[in-house]
């Protein structure tokens, strides 16, 4: 059915020199400000001028590749991006010159939304109408918020980074979850019924704590929030909740980021700087818990979403398909595009 792995990602520059390109590249079209840019470009120039995305994805790619060959998966592994190289359509050309027809693809965002799925698939969809009538036909993998080998590096991470603080002030320490913000139009309008990607990352919290940190009483906030200001986006955000939880006496907060697969640069930044420096000026006792990676469980999880897509519909068990049912295709009305001025501004 399948002859081809792609990995799907947003993308990130490597250089000094592809910042601005790059946020160019993910803003087009929605009216971000020079301003904005600017200020988003100093996050990444703080870094060298280098996300650290791409070099994850090539991790990650590496270890899907060893993974499949060591348990009999026969299929070549591509990576392509929605906003920098690899793009998207130049992997699509490359996978119909290797003579690729068909390939089954993971999407590096376990959630439902607009900008977290559906716009992926209209990258592929984009993307195969630039390659032309020869492009390969690509299917995206389901959502996997709730898939063990997602869940359980989060939760040991969790437990790992909870060592780190006074056991002696357990009683005050509170377990902080966050994911990025999305404008609340397409949060109310993401899934088939609304509201998916609030209830998929509130399971997802659920699940981790319930691993990682039992018994903790655990918040779901928000970062990196981009929009226009008389935008409504989810609330609160994370430096307005640590302020919030100062003053209610928790005296240490462990910060896990479930919203991103990987450490990339809205980590590295919304929360080891100015989430870590708010919790600084709090008196806070501050740790952010790791993310999967390329964690050999989270990469056996990309082989346990192929193999699980691979088999006849009327052959998969409940038990592989989670709460989540079948989701070959989304539904129609599934997590429709917002209006302009409601989408995400930059990453």
């Amino acid at each position: 059915m399948y002859d081809a792995f792609l990995l799907l990602s947003f993308g990130g520059p490597e250089h000094p020199d592809e910042v601005l390109p790059f946020l160019h590249n993910v803003t087009r079209g929605r009216g971000v400000p020079p301003e904005r840019l600017a200020e988003v470009a100093e996050h990444y120039l703080r870094f060298g001028g280098v996300s650290p995305i791409n070099e994850q994805c090539r991790e990650l790619v590496a270890a899907i590749r060893a993974d499949f060959a060591a348990n009999a998966v026969d299929l070549p592994v591509y990576w392509g991006n929605r906003n920098w190289r690899p793009m998207l359509a130049d992997t699509l050309a490359q996978m119909r010159d290797h003579g690729i027809g068909h390939a089954v693809a993971l999407a590096t965002s376990a959630y439902g939304s607009y900008s977290s799925c559906r716009q992926y698939l209209q990258d592929i969809a984009s993307a195969r109408a630039a390659v032309g009538p020869r492009a390969p036909v690509v299917d995206k993998l389901r959502h996997f918020h709730d898939h063990p080998g997602f869940v359980e590096p989060f939760a040991d991470a969790v437990a790992a980074a909870l060592s780190t603080l006074d056991a002696s002030q357990h009683a005050s320490t509170r377990l902080v979850f966050t994911a990025h913000s999305i404008p609340v139009s397409m949060a109310e309008s993401s899934g088939p019924s609304g509201g998916r990607y609030e209830a998929q990352l509130r399971e997802t919290a659920r699940l981790v704590a319930e691993r990682g940190a039992p018994g903790l009483s655990w918040d779901l906030v928000w970062q990196s929030r981009s929009g226009a200001p008389h935008i409504p986006w989810l609330e609160p955000d994370v430096n307005d909740h640590l302020e919030v939880l100062a003053k209610e006496g928790v005296t240490q907060v462990v910060v896990s980021p479930i919203g991103f697969v990987s450490d990339h640069l809205e980590v590295l930044w919304d929360l080891d700087e100015e989430a870590a420096a708010t919790a600084r000026r709090l008196g806070l006792g501050f740790v952010r818990a790791g993310t999967p990676g390329a964690d050999p469980r989270f990469v056996a999880m990309v082989r346990d979403l192929v193999l699980e897509r691979m088999t006849p519909p009327g052959d998969r068990s409940r038990a592989a398909l989670g709460r989540l049912g079948h989701w070959d295709v989304c539904a129609s009305n599934c997590c429709p595009p917002p209006a302009r001025s409601n989408r995400e501004g930059t990453r």
